[in-house]
């Protein structure tokens, strides 16, 4: 003979649904399988998001009306979970995450009785979707200044809450902060430095758990997580000393190369920058026009064994026309120049993340902490102040 199993309710603050309890009998148990064959009452539960625009940004809250919850399981239409803890007394249990936009989720509670309740929604979809660059790249291979860069689409004014979201994992526990800047494309930025170089061999991971992170304010909305690893090289930096015109790269502290150079001409704009930056790229032989710079049609070459330190044009590279001051005054238009050969070597050995270390009075400055990875040029106490959870 065929029962007609019992009706559970879901209710939330936007409405009653009502939903099936999952109950069940086999030969002539009762339904639910209770215990002493009892029947499983009806389980009833509500959830803070209901219907299909539910507002996103918001972590799933489950109650259960009686008994005490085992177990809720919210999974999204892409099969992925909401983890998420059960409160001490068991009538409520609230998602680790928050919901994303434009997503739907089914949601399935169990109480310790036996019974089950179901329920599903679908958060409203975003207005506008935040998206992000990561540098370096996935399972590169990269220097010792290298910092963990990430550029927005759009600007973010919930910085604190973003960068609560923004794991960093190393191999050796490396200490490190997170610093905001506003990057030279003018979309906000912010990188993670160590405290100090970083050591070779460190592994490095970062988990960027933004899925349903609001922006703020003209940001719009993450609906999705990120993910970057990388390792550090090589032990090695470049020194650059303006006044004594020489360019030397070093490995594990001893000289590798050491090789005549000339720099940017003192006294103006075509001046070199100073400080610690970092080789964002090596670029091979590029097109190189003085109008892209600011400096009117003062040239236009293609230049070989390109490396640039900077996003305001500054680069190492060839400059074969300049070898008459090379060793003894500076007259580029800002780049450090060496020969064919001595270029070619040195482009050979370095790796995008090494540090180039410039120092000397012939500079216009002390190049900027956004203009290519300048973070070195501040003090560790001033980079931790970047931090908005600082």
């Amino acid at each position: 003979m065929n029962r007609t199993r019992p009706r559970a309710l879901l209710t939330a603050t936007a409405g009653v649904l009502a939903v099936t309890a999952l109950t069940s009998c086999t030969g002539g148990a009762a339904a639910a399988g209770g215990e002493g064959g009892k029947e499983v009452p009806p389980t009833r539960i509500s959830v803070n998001l209901t219907g299909d625009r539910a507002k996103a940004g918001e972590p799933v809250t489950v109650r259960l009306a009686e008994g005490t919850l085992r177990e809720v399981t919210v999974t999204d239409s892409k099969g992925a979970r909401l983890d998420g803890r059960v409160s001490g007394d068991g009538k409520r249990w609230t998602s680790a995450r928050k919901a994303t936009p434009g997503t739907a989720y089914a949601v399935e509670a169990r109480d310790a009785a036996g019974g089950s309740a179901r329920a599903a929604f679908t958060t409203a979809a975003a207005e506008k979707v935040n998206k992000l660059t990561l540098a370096p790249g996935r399972n590169t291979t990269v220097g010792i200044g290298q910092p963990l860069s990430i550029v927005f689409d759009h600007p973010v004014k919930n910085r604190a809450e973003v960068e609560k979201h923004l794991k960093v994992s190393t191999s050796n526990s490396t200490e490190g902060s997170w610093g905001w800047m506003r990057d030279w494309s003018g979309k906000d930025r912010v990188d993670w430095r160590p405290k100090t170089y970083w050591r070779s061999g460190t592994k490095v991971t970062l988990d960027a758990s933004l899925s349903g992170i609001d922006s703020g304010s003209a940001g719009g909305w993450f609906v999705r997580d990120y993910t970057t690893s990388f390792r550090i090289g090589k032990n090695q930096l470049v020194k650059v000393d303006l006044d004594h015109h020489r360019l030397t790269l070093l490995r594990d502290g001893e000289t590798v190369k050491d090789v005549p150079m000339s720099a940017g001409t003192p006294g103006g704009e075509k001046a070199s920058w100073r400080g610690r930056t970092v080789l964002m790229s090596k670029e091979g032989t590029i097109n190189m026009r003085s109008e892209t710079v600011g400096l009117g049609d003062a040239y236009d070459k293609m230049v070989d064994y390109s490396m640039r330190l900077t996003w305001s044009g500054m680069y190492a590279h060839a400059a074969p026309w300049n070898a008459a001051y090379f060793g003894s005054a500076n007259k580029s238009s800002g780049c450090i120049g060496m020969s064919d050969a001595d270029a070619r070597g040195v482009y050979d050995q370095v790796q995008v993340g090494d540090p180039f270390e410039v120092t000397g009075s012939d500079a216009k400055g002390t190049q900027a902490v956004n203009n290519g990875y300048g973070a070195w040029n501040v003090s560790w106490a001033d980079w931790q102040a970047k931090s908005a959870l600082r």
